[in-house]
């Protein structure tokens, strides 16, 4: 019988001689099948030599079952984590491809800064103020009649004087002209 070679391995230099000797007695005794069809050799023909044998060979087939068991758990490990990482890697991209600009992008422009209409009548998008045709200004997000803060002057009792226009606004919705002193609206 020959003597199997014994490799040292780096990281167990300090116990060598206990591999060294395990070695040669797995070597001596070996498993699996290779171990059932050593056996098969030596059997003598007696019951007792044929159920140890059979005992020994029912034992090699318990190792390889469970060496077919460990490799399966292994691969089935080694396939979920490749899997895993696939799925992440898939992620990844589809949020880096997404979270690109396209090539050729041409970002919207937004409205003009004035709206021009037929009938000379303007739109201010930044101030959002609709001019029409005869001067009158009205808000364009509220539609009430526009008024420039900066030229009034407002008063305690809720009324307020448009210097810019010379109007004044009653509390009671009440519209004077400041430099005639007509009335020109009233609105209750």
């Amino acid at each position: 019988m020959a003597i199997a070679p014994v490799n040292i391995a780096s990281s167990t230099a300090s116990n060598w001689l206990k591999e060294a000797q395990e070695s040669l007695t797995s070597a001596a005794n070996p498993g699996g099948l290779m171990g059932a069809l050593q056996n098969a050799r030596t059997a003598n023909g007696s019951i007792k030599s044929f159920l140890a044998g059979s005992q020994k060979m029912a034992a090699g087939f318990a190792l390889t079952a469970l060496d077919t068991l460990e490799s399966a758990r292994i691969l089935t490990s080694q396939q979920a984590s490749e899997a895993i990482q696939k799925r992440s890697d898939e992620r990844l991209e589809a949020l880096l491809k997404q979270s690109q600009q396209p090539k050729n992008y041409t970002p919207p422009q937004g409205l003009d800064t004035v709206i021009y209409f037929a009938d000379g009548s303007t739109l201010d998008t930044v101030n959002n103020i609709f001019t029409m045709s005869d001067g009158k200004l009205i808000d364009a997000t509220t539609g009430n009649e526009y008024v420039d803060e900066s030229a009034l002057i407002r008063m305690a009792n809720g009324a307020y004087l448009d210097t810019k226009n010379n109007i004044l606004m009653m509390a009671n919705g009440t519209k004077i002209d400041t430099i005639t002193g007509l009335i020109i609206s009233t609105t209750a």
